[in-house]
């Protein structure tokens, strides 16, 4: 069991550094877009567009814990899931007070990439190999923090009430993962679906960020 037990925390603290390197948070474009001189057209389209990754339900919670059901996951899923209820209803009521997004050269090719991301989360939180699904989940409730920043910046900006965040905390993700992982297989299935999410989310930031340039 002790050796479980120090896998298990290896593996949390892994991916907590996989999160930290490579997802939102180290990324230029939600840093960008919570300033306060970001500009509003680049606000609505970067919201626009996560409406169209996560603003759906069933979501990638919702999707893995009927994908990858685990008894030591339940509570956690179940919280996760309430949780990301409130924050899709608040990333669509501030989308709409932001407005429609901007006119921008290539909306073909962004409607394409976007369908392909889409397509791609999809997968990962609806496949039934054992830790990928739990992996994806994992990694888009590390990441949402960094998600956050810009969706609370623009809230404050437009007026609107900020919503406390009621996901899992990293501590309780944290125990969770040194709970799953004892299993090696798991854990590799694990740290593929989660690098796989934060993979799309730099691939929407990098997205916007050529977005925003093209409208110049």
């Amino acid at each position: 069991m002790a050796i479980a037990d120090r896998n298990g925390c290896d593996a949390a603290a892994r991916l907590a550094r996989i999160v930290s390197t490579d997802g939102s948070a180290g990324h230029a474009a939600p840093v960008q877009l919570a300033c306060g001189d970001a500009l509003l057209r680049d606000i609505a389209d970067a919201l626009h567009q996560l409406c169209s990754l996560h603003g759906r339900h069933p979501g990638v919670v919702d999707y893995a814990a009927r994908a990858d059901p685990h008894p030591a996951a339940d509570a956690w899923f179940e919280q996760a899931a309430a949780a990301f209820a409130e924050e899709r209803a608040y990333l669509i009521r501030v989308s709409a007070a932001a407005g429609p997004p901007p006119g921008t050269p290539g909306q073909a090719a962004t409607e394409a990439a976007l369908a392909a991301q889409r397509h791609a989360i999809d997968l990962l939180a609806r496949s039934v190999r054992p830790g990928c699904a739990l992996g994806a989940a994992i990694g888009i409730t590390l990441d949402w923090p960094a998600i956050r920043r810009p969706l609370d910046a623009a809230a404050l900006r437009l007026g609107l009430d900020t919503l406390p965040n009621l996901l899992p905390s990293p501590a309780q993700t944290m125990r969770l993962i040194d709970t799953v992982t004892g299993d090696s297989p798991v854990e590799r299935a694990m740290t593929f679906g989660l690098q796989q999410l934060l993979a799309q989310h730099r691939g929407l930031w990098d997205l916007l960020i050529v977005r925003a340039e093209s409208r110049g």
